[in-house]
């Protein structure tokens, strides 16, 4: 199995990683720091800052030089910001984080469609937060929102392919010392449901959300291309 993962030097993409070269895939990886599993020989990793949309053709086309097709597309690479007002959050705060949570993703797609890469499966991870739109998360919100609506107008242009944008659900990641250690629930109330949740079996570890993510790719493929959908509607 041939594997492309953004975003897998921590979280879900490392957890993506680790359980995919476990079953013998092939996995190539892009992150801004790199992937602590570079040891492995069927890891195929190149650390890459994804918010420089100019050059990330050229770093995709250095990564993927010898690969001819890909089973699966893994585009998990993506920033929370900070919980606060939207009306406080700086317009070039906003910029940085479209680049990475959405426009880096674009130019992936751009360049598999240009170069012709055979795929079979793409999955966004995406998030409830594109559809809660919860006080505080606006620009998170934002950024997951028009993912989902990237990856519904993509699957029109990619009939070969099926697309899905995927919310894993709640998972352990660096994300939640933030969420949970900093932000104060009394004034975001929605952050006191991820600080119930962490350490329980609603909030898995990295490896186990992965499982979970993997285990249902063969049930998205017989969805709609292009549709947006929650893990937790999958119970």
């Amino acid at each position: 199995m041939n594997v492309l993962i953004t975003g897998n030097s921590s979280g879900l993409g490392l957890g993506l990683t680790e359980t995919l070269l476990k079953r013998d895939a092939i996995v190539w990886g892009m992150s801004r720091r790199g992937c602590p599993l570079h040891d492995d020989d069927g890891l195929r990793d190149r650390r890459f800052d994804l918010s420089n949309l100019n050059t990330l053709p050229d770093a995709l086309e250095r990564l993927l030089s010898d690969c001819l097709r890909l089973d699966l597309v893994v585009l998990n690479a993506g920033i929370l910001g900070k919980i606060h007002e939207i009306s406080e959050t700086d317009v070039h705060d906003l910029e940085h984080m479209m680049r990475i949570n959405v426009w880096s993703n674009k130019v992936i797609l751009d360049w598999i469609i240009e170069r012709q890469l055979p795929v079979d499966q793409i999955v966004a991870i995406s998030s409830g937060a594109a559809i809660n739109m919860n006080y505080g998360w606006g620009g998170y919100s934002l950024s997951k929102a028009l993912l989902n609506n990237l990856v519904r107008l993509y699957a029109h242009e990619m009939p070969d392919t099926h697309l899905t944008a995927l919310a894993p659900g709640l998972v352990d990641t660096p994300m939640q010392d933030y969420l949970c250690g900093e932000v104060d629930s009394e004034e975001f109330p929605s952050v006191q449901k991820l600080k119930d949740a962490r350490g329980t079996k609603d909030m898995p570890e990295p490896a186990a959300a992965a499982e979970s993510v993997l285990g249902v790719l063969d049930r998205l493929r017989e969805g709609e291309s292009g549709q947006f959908v929650d893990m937790r509607s999958l119970d």
